[in-house]
């Protein structure tokens, strides 16, 4: 081959005569262009749910009946309300009274007819701490209207309501609103369109009976115990019996206890000695306790006897002390 000829320049490919690309040193860094348009802005976090709400109160009721079938029932119905809780249950008035004293509920359901303090001598104690509501099977009109006066924020008798409208009741007496079942509330419409009630006399079965002759004690303070109870009861047969107060000379001589005066002033009264423990709440042993102390201060053998030494008016004796 002659030496002008230059070989053809696609013998070996074009690739043969490309320069060998060039690689960038690695200590010069990489910037991106800048980007042209704006920043996005950034999406605001979600809402957070807050605090959460606090949960309502619970509507507190006291339970009293005698009976542990109705009790057992009134506190699985009521319970079972989201906004209702039976706090404590009792079985007479003055468990009523202890149990309310010691939770001050928002509502108290009391029966009437009750051994030892019955539901009429106890709502005068119960409405100065709590509404209350009485739930019973007693549809007699003077009970209604004794009930009413002294108190009660509602009247319904059992068979005349339903769960419903118990749950509702219960709910209205504590914020003042009253109800009442059919008896209850033939009993008010008879008043009010006679004018007035019926005339008040002795309620059935004795109910009551501690309040007969003394009216409604003021409301009682939160450290009151069961065992001076008594000292809300208002001292009874003082002005109507003996004309003036017990600390006259001859009653001083006797040396009787306070709570001896006032057992003596009850039985000078008249009372029986199941009043006299339902009046002074405490049991009837303990009033039986009190009268034996009473009798040997009194020298006397005989509630008479020792009533006409209470009062004065025993024969004197030269021979024997008073």
């Amino acid at each position: 081959m002659p030496d002008d000829v230059s070989p053809d320049p696609n013998r070996y490919g074009a690739a043969a005569h490309r320069p060998a690309p060039q690689h960038l040193s690695p200590s010069i860094p990489l910037t991106p262009a800048p980007d042209p348009r704006p920043p996005a802005i950034p999406s605001p976090p979600p809402f957070s749910p807050g605090p959460a709400a606090p949960a309502a109160e619970h509507l507190r009721v006291v339970v009293a009946d005698d009976n542990p079938v109705v009790r057992a029932g009134l506190g699985v119905l009521l319970s079972g309300r989201a906004d209702i809780q039976v706090v404590a249950e009792a079985a007479d008035g003055r468990e009523a009274y202890e149990r309310t004293l010691e939770h001050r509920p928002d509502v108290v359901l009391l029966d009437v007819r009750m051994p030892g303090v019955d539901g009429i001598s106890a709502l005068p104690h119960l409405v100065g701490i709590a509404p209350v509501l009485m739930l019973t099977y007693s549809r007699e009109s003077e009970i209604v209207h004794e009930a009413l006066r002294l108190g009660a924020g509602g009247y319904l008798v059992h068979g005349e309501f339903t769960a419903n409208q118990l749950v509702q009741a219960v709910r209205d007496t504590k914020d003042g609103r009253a109800n009442f079942t059919v008896t209850a509330a033939d009993a008010l419409l008879a008043h009010m369109r006679h004018g007035a009630p019926p005339q008040r006399g002795p309620l059935p079965e004795g109910l009551g009976s501690a309040l007969a002759t003394a009216p409604a004690p003021p409301p009682p303070r939160a450290a009151e115990t069961s065992e001076s109870l008594s000292q809300l009861q208002p001292v009874v047969g003082q002005s109507s019996v003996s004309g003036g107060s017990v600390s006259t000379p001859n009653r001083q001589q006797y040396g009787l206890s306070s709570r001896e005066v006032e057992v003596m002033d009850l039985i000078a009264s008249g009372m029986s000695n199941q009043q006299i423990a339902a009046t002074c709440f405490i049991s009837e042993k303990t009033v039986k306790n009190h009268i034996n102390r009473i009798f040997t201060k009194l020298h006397s053998a005989t509630r008479s006897e020792a009533i006409a030494h209470w009062l004065g008016t025993a024969p004197r004796n030269p021979g024997r002390q008073p």
